[in-house]
């Protein structure tokens, strides 16, 4: 259309005095209305007590919590004791705690998931020890069952990879789930230096106690030099998308295999930081070139929405080895799109009351 004074002064008229959040567009509007006052002011991101996503915070007894009408529970992990190769990953909450500016709308979902869901930022995982790894695990476990138990879903921050295991014992404690895993490794090793318990085998142990049904896992962005280590992968049943493959498959094929593998089953999210090129995200314990960038992995988590998810986590941030913190923010946008997945599982709006 081309352009005239008469088109200026409609505009100005309509815009020229109103504040950001005066929004005409219902889609946009409904938005707005929860984050500006009447006035045009919005809380600065940079403000308060840094929170996940800026969800509310509500501390919880861990010996009894009350969790009251949540959902989905942002819980914090911060133990990075089966690590391989650079500690550091126990930091990983606090640091997506401080990323500012992540949300609060979702464009291409279309949700507010802070204000679609009824969620809070529960703190962290009490540990008993910071030094027994085994003595953590039964930690993680307890805490996440006392949450499943509540009908609420966890959605987790590590940590490393080893706290995925407990997790699962809590949430496939009823019946096995399926999964949809984001990674550079598989993680179903065995055990080694005398302990099966490291964030390379947390998968294997999953299945092994039947609260992970390998035939409906699918593990994406595969690759590196400890491809030898995985069999169990393969003879347990598990789909593997090698990263060297991504480019060839497309990302569309991609989300369709992982949504035929977990079909309608309750469906657990875990999320690597390291299934991302280390140009993306360096912050982490075990780098490996070749991954997947920030665009592939945000065009393949929103091609799950309505995906049944039971949980989630993002984890192996290691913050102290990215001085540009775009570690910690790749990974807060990851949680902020776990989330908004789950406004659409039908696990979580069935707890919507």
């Amino acid at each position: 259309m081309s352009w005239d004074r008469d088109k200026l002064e409609a505009l100005r008229k309509k815009y020229g005095e109103s504040h950001g959040g005066e929004l005409l567009h219902p889609r946009f509007a409904r938005v707005a209305a929860r984050i500006f006052s009447k006035s045009g002011t919005r809380l600065a991101p940079y403000a308060g007590v840094p929170t996940f996503l800026s969800a509310p915070h509500r501390p919880v007894d861990p010996v009894s919590p009350d969790l009251g009408d949540l959902q989905v529970a942002l819980l914090g992990v911060p133990m990075d004791l089966g690590v391989t190769n650079r500690p550091g990953a126990r930091f990983g909450p606090r640091a997506l705690r401080t990323i500012e500016r992540i949300g609060p709308y979702n464009h291409v979902l279309d949700c507010a998931p802070v204000f679609d869901l009824k969620v809070a930022d529960i703190g962290d995982i009490p540990f008993a020890s910071r030094y027994r790894l085994e003595q953590c695990h039964e930690d993680i476990e307890r805490h996440v069952s006392a949450i499943v138990e509540a009908g609420v879903v966890p959605l987790c921050v590590g940590g490393d990879h080893s706290i995925t295991h407990p997790i699962l014992k809590a949430v496939g404690r009823d019946r096995p789930v399926a999964m949809i895993h984001i990674d550079a490794h598989c993680d179903t090793g065995g055990a080694f230096d005398q302990t099966k318990f490291h964030h390379g085998g947390p998968f294997r142990n999953a299945v092994l106690d039947g609260v992970l049904d390998p035939t409906r896992t699918i593990q994406i962005g595969i690759r590196g030099a400890a491809e030898y280590l995985w069999e169990f992968s393969y003879e347990s049943g598990m789909t593997v998308v090698h990263a060297e493959d991504v480019s060839g498959m497309g990302i569309a094929k991609i989300i369709e295999m992982a949504r035929e593998v977990v079909g309608d089953a309750p469906t657990y999210l875990s999320f690597d930081i390291d299934s991302l090129d280390p140009a993306f995200a360096p912050g982490t314990g075990t780098p490996e070139v070749g991954g997947l960038t920030t665009r592939e992995v945000l065009e393949l988590l929103r091609g799950l929405k309505g995906v049944n998810l039971v949980g989630g986590d993002v984890v192996e941030v290691a913050p102290q080895y990215d001085a540009t913190a775009n570690t910690a923010h790749a990974g807060a946008q990851v949680l902020f799109e776990i989330l908004s997945l789950m406004v659409f599982s039908p696990a979580v709006a069935g707890n919507s009351g």
